[in-house]
């Protein structure tokens, strides 16, 4: 089942209602990411403000799920002795049946009774499983085979997988929470529910094959064929032998391929396979008020035809490839402002949440780089769908945060020379502000150079990893008049003069440099979107943090673990159990170690992101190990380009970290996809200066797909990660320019033809020939017409061209058909784990596959 947008505070305040001191604890399964984390902390906050006891269980992949639904959900079953209850999932097991993961549906009594488990999704990823999104309905007391579809279709409070506002949440099930994708999903709704409601056919029946023999049409295959009376065929042959020829007729009725009851008789006989009569029992005679109706054979064959038209949509579906919808922070916080309950720290939590999806490279086509906005600032996800939320999000802040009558000017003054706020207007100032922050990374809490120099969006485009990339990094600084002496100071400590002027310059030779979108484009106003812009909040004079400074932060603490020595964090990761073979081939070998070793990183970043004052203490104590990951990144990505170890095989490049110093540090699939993205967009920005593009299909796409795989040595294996090639996210930006310059044309064109058609009127008087005018006019007119039809195409065109991450249904295809050892855990599928000597054969075997489409 599916729970609308509008509806989306329905069952939580249904929960609400109904709790009680002895009501069981609310289960919080939560994924290892930022976006999840800051979504439990948001539904958390609402938990506790309404007095609703939870317990909160991280999960690192499928292994993890299927534990914690032994060990933790199962239990809550009224039918192993509990008392139902609710387990809200966030990032968890959008893309599996979560009744079966979690092994809620019983196999032995084949029923689809949830014992009064109730289990809410939220999760970004996409394709869904369509089994809880259109099903998930929890029917006590009924074995599988007795329940009637319709009814099941057509529950109480359910109409067609929709939850209405007649929904009582008693016997429980799984409820997705729609952020408005599945309602556009009419196709894929309507074919899973007549496959729902299809009987049981064997398609593989010879009279499946379309032969109309006798000999076929006598073959004992048919079950349903067994099961009627052989005397009635008999007399229906009798009665071909003297009746009159008939018409051949066809129903188009979906009931009359569903109803193949007995009592539809059917004919067999010579060349009488597609017609029929029918029988009374009195007579012989055919009823001429009757009519007659099509053989069995032809209404086999049509829900047959049916059935796999359905299923080819459904498998449409699910072969798309990887995708990423709203943020679920995103969401979580639109069920707090349903409520009534939000307020500046939940605000900054989901702001958080959405600015940490551009980090791990999460867009609209899966994990890989995206064509970010030439217009600057935190162009993100999405296109204009993200770009729709995060003005949202201004809306909010501009309303929660109203600036100050006394330091109005000020404010305004401030924001339209772009000046990037580093502290706060007073002690005790915990407001949020709109910043024109620029790409670079860690600004505030690092030097201009070393911020700049680790940029995910300078670094590849100046090819920082050359001598010739860092000479012109300093050429930049050089025109903008800002000394190495001032850029390698901490960016607090720069002089006051610079920090004004440095917007401003670098709009100015930004651009000379292919830098376009280093900074958000001039405000128009106070009262403008201020479109690219960043978020800022300060904890009075403690600190002063962006939201992609937390992202990056948080990503960090999770990818590589706590503030602690490093010795420490060796140590707890080698008694990690490596598992057997068999336990890898099968897709286990993860023992409850792994989970215990990834615990205290999910509960540092937990407690980093708490609504207290000491929020931004722990998150500035580990600003140094998100500033050493992004050290390793460089490092290792300069390394991969400078010693040409990027191979290029024939779908993807693959690139493989074995040996250096930050090794270890890329067993961890999080910063191994960081380092994928660095990667990625070095080798697009190149392509793109040879002006190489890669042909997938009919479409072309600026960047390839990568292959990253990184060496575990305590468990002898290699983490693989796939990324999706520069053909992602559609430039919204640059097509609007299109758009503009099309636009352009078309009126030059139309001012032309206008000129044309004057200079013709003032001829056709003094000709006598106006047809041959006439006719040439409706010839310009028609080629104008037809330029500016394939302008729109064209616009259209540029509008699809969404390039799918498929990766993880590569892997998927791979593993079946080869003996490779692969581990697919991960919630990503386009991570997984393979054997350190079956790297060769896998990779050779992925190369034949479509990983992009």
């Amino acid at each position: 089942m599916y729970l609308p947008r509008q509806l989306i505070s329905h069952l939580y305040l249904q929960l609400l209602r109904s709790h009680h001191p002895l009501s069981p604890p609310v289960l919080i399964l939560v994924a290892l990411e930022p976006d999840a984390l800051c979504a439990c902390r948001i539904l958390t906050a609402l938990l506790k403000r309404d007095y609703i006891p939870h317990k909160i269980q991280p999960v690192a992949g499928y292994g993890d799920l299927a534990r914690a639904g032994e060990d933790l959900v199962q239990p809550m079953q009224t039918t192993n002795g509990g008392s139902g209850g609710v387990v809200v999932c966030l990032g968890v097991g959008g893309l599996v049946d979560l009744g079966e993961s979690l092994g809620l549906l019983s196999s032995e009594d084949e029923s689809e009774d949830m014992g009064g488990v109730e289990i809410w999704v939220f999760d970004a990823r996409r394709p869904w499983n369509l089994g809880n999104v259109f099903g998930g309905q929890s029917v006590a007391g009924q074995p599988m085979a007795d329940i009637d579809a319709n009814a099941r279709r057509r529950g109480r409070g359910v109409d067609n997988g929709r939850i209405t506002a007649a929904y009582s949440s008693r016997k429980g099930g799984i409820v997705v929470y729609d952020d408005g994708d599945i309602e556009e999903m009419s196709r894929e709704r309507e074919a899973y529910h007549a496959l729902l409601e299809m009987p049981e056919v064997d398609e593989d029946d010879d009279d499946a094959s379309g032969g109309d023999t006798d000999d076929e049409d006598t073959e004992p295959g048919s079950k349903k064929r067994k099961s009627w009376s052989g005397r009635e065929d008999e007399d229906e042959s009798e009665e071909d032998d003297d009746g009159p020829p008939r018409q051949r007729r066809r129903s188009n009725s979906d009931d009359s391929i569903i109803d193949s009851s007995p009592s539809r008789r059917r004919r067999h006989g010579h060349n009488s396979s597609n017609s029929s009569r029918s029988v009374t029992p009195t007579t012989d005679s055919p009823s001429p008020a009757e009519p007659k109706q099509p053989s069995a054979r032809t209404l086999k064959r049509r829900l047959i035809h049916l059935k796999r038209k359905h299923d080819t949509v459904l498998q449409s579906y699910y072969a798309s490839g990887t995708s990423y919808s709203e943020p679920i922070s995103s969401l979580v916080y639109s069920l707090a402002s349903e409520l009534g309950r939000e307020d500046n720290d939940l605000l900054w939590l989901a702001i958080v949440g959405v600015s940490s999806l551009e980090l791990s490279g999460r867009t609209m086509t899966g994990v890989g780089i995206s064509n970010s906005s030439e217009s600057g600032g935190s162009a993100g996800w999405g296109g204009q769908r993200g770009e729709h939320i995060r003005q949202i999000f201004r809306d909010e802040v501009h309303r929660l945060n109203p600036p100050d009558p006394f330091e109005r000017d000020r404010d305004i003054r401030g924001e339209i020379n772009g000046v990037i706020p580093t502290t706060a207007r007073s002690p005790t100032d915990t407001s949020i502000r709109l910043s024109p922050e620029p790409r670079f990374l860690l600004v505030r809490h690092w030097s201009l150079y070393e911020s700049m120099l680790h940029s995910p969006y300078l670094a590849p485009r100046l090819h920082v990893w050359t001598e010739n990339g860092r000479k012109r990094l300093h050429k930049l600084l050089a025109k903008m008049g800002i000394s190495l002496t001032q850029c390698h100071q901490y960016y607090t400590h720069m002089d006051m003069e610079l920090k004004r002027a440095l917007r401003g310059r670098l709009l100015k030779y930004a651009p000379m440099y292919g830098l376009d979108g280093l900074v958000p484009s001039e405000p128009s106003g106070y009262a403008s979107s201020r479109e690219g812009w960043g978020f800022v909040r300060c904890w009075g004079w403690k600190a002063c943090l962006s939201a992609t400074d937390v992202g990056v932060i948080i990503g960090a603490m999770l990818e590589v673990g706590p503030q602690e020595a490093s010795a420490a964090w060796d140590a707890k990761r080698l008694p990690r159990a490596r598992g057997t073979d068999d336990d890898i081939e099968n897709g286990g070998g993860s023992s409850e170690s792994d989970l215990a070793s990834l615990l205290p990183r999910f509960w540092s970043a937990y407690d980093a992101l708490s609504l207290t004052s000491e929020s931004p203490t722990l998150l500035l104590e580990s600003l140094p190990l998100a500033q050493h990951l992004h050290r390793a990144i460089l490092r290792t990505g300069t390394s991969l380009l400078s010693k040409h170890q990027i191979r290029h095989l024939r779908a993807f490049r693959i690139a493989v970290v074995k040996d250096g110093p930050d090794v270890k540090l890329f067993t961890n699939p999080g910063a191994l996809t960081k380092l994928a993205l660095w990667v990625a967009e070095a080798i697009r920005v190149q392509e793109r200066e040879r002006g190489d593009t890669v042909k997938i299909g009919r479409k072309k796409a600026a960047g390839t797909p990568l292959v990253l795989a990184g060496l575990d040595e305590d468990r002898d294996l290699y983490v693989v990660v796939g990324t999706g090639g520069g053909g992602g996210v559609v430039d919204f930006a640059a097509l609007s320019k299109r758009q503009e310059e099309r636009r352009k044309k078309k009126e030059a064109r139309e001012k032309k033809q206008k000129e044309r058609a004057e200079r013709r009127a003032q001829r056709a008087a003094e000709r006598e020939n106006e047809d041959g005018e006439d006719d040439e006019e409706e010839s310009d007119e028609s080629e104008s017409s037809s330029g500016s039809e394939s302008d729109e195409e064209g616009d259209t065109k540029d509008s699809k061209r969404l390039l799918r991450n498929r990766f993880g249904i590569a892997f998927q295809e791979v593993v079946q058909e080869t003996n490779a050892r692969v581990r697919i855990d991960s919630f990503e599928h386009c991570v997984v784990e393979v054997q350190k000597d079956d790297l060769g054969g896998f990779l050779e075997a992925l190369s034949f596959r479509s990983v992009v489409g």
